[in-house]
């Protein structure tokens, strides 16, 4: 192996060669510096500071955030206007904007479906048990709703923060009305049993 390396010329740079590389290095220095004072302004007409792109983005976002407000809040509103909405088509269903309680609520909307299905044919004892757990959650989901406009009433939240706490507010609001009406039918059925 040895014998291998030692035919092998070794090349070195000549004086002209390390020369230019010497300028090549102060070139770039003299690049960056112009490409950094090249950043700091605009480079045409329709280009941006970083300050005023700041200050668009900014305005930008506002704007995005009052339209996205009126959007919710109207899907907030016709919740209250819903008496059942177990009787609502699909297409009418509240807008969810995690997929997370998009799927929890087409769960629910079931769950609720099958009970109210099943109090017409279940006995007293069912229905009375049922009606205490469904009483007993209410007050927790209420509990949370509270939680939520508090959180919401504050000011402090972030974008997300908001987003992510009205879209809980709206799940906690269709349970609750899910709830009131199964309770309700529930009680229905303990007044007619027990007479």
């Amino acid at each position: 192996m040895s014998n291998m390396n030692a035919n092998v010329p070794t090349m070195k740079p000549t004086h002209d060669q390390s020369m230019e590389s010497l300028e090549d290095t102060d070139n770039m220095d003299e690049t960056s510096d112009s490409d950094e004072k090249m950043d700091s302004k605009p480079r045409s007409q329709f280009d941006l500071s970083s300050e005023e792109e700041a200050q668009e983005m900014e305005a930008l976002e506002k704007e995005m955030q009052s339209l996205s407000l009126t959007d919710e809040e109207d899907d907030m509103a016709s919740l209250d206007e819903i008496n059942n909405i177990l009787e609502l088509p699909d297409q009418q269903f509240p807008k969810f904007t995690l997929a997370k309680n998009k799927a929890r609520f087409l769960r629910m909307v079931s769950w609720y479906r099958g009970k109210e299905e099943w109090i017409e044919v279940a006995p007293l004892s069912g229905v009375t048990k049922l009606f205490k757990q469904q009483t007993k959650e209410l007050e927790g989901i209420r509990s949370s709703k509270m939680d939520y406009e508090m959180e919401l009433e504050t000011g402090t939240l972030t974008p997300s923060q908001r987003s992510y706490r009205r879209d809980e507010l709206k799940m906690c609001k269709v349970q609750e009305k899910m709830a009131v009406h199964l309770i309700s039918k529930l009680q229905l059925k303990i007044k007619s049993g027990r007479r």
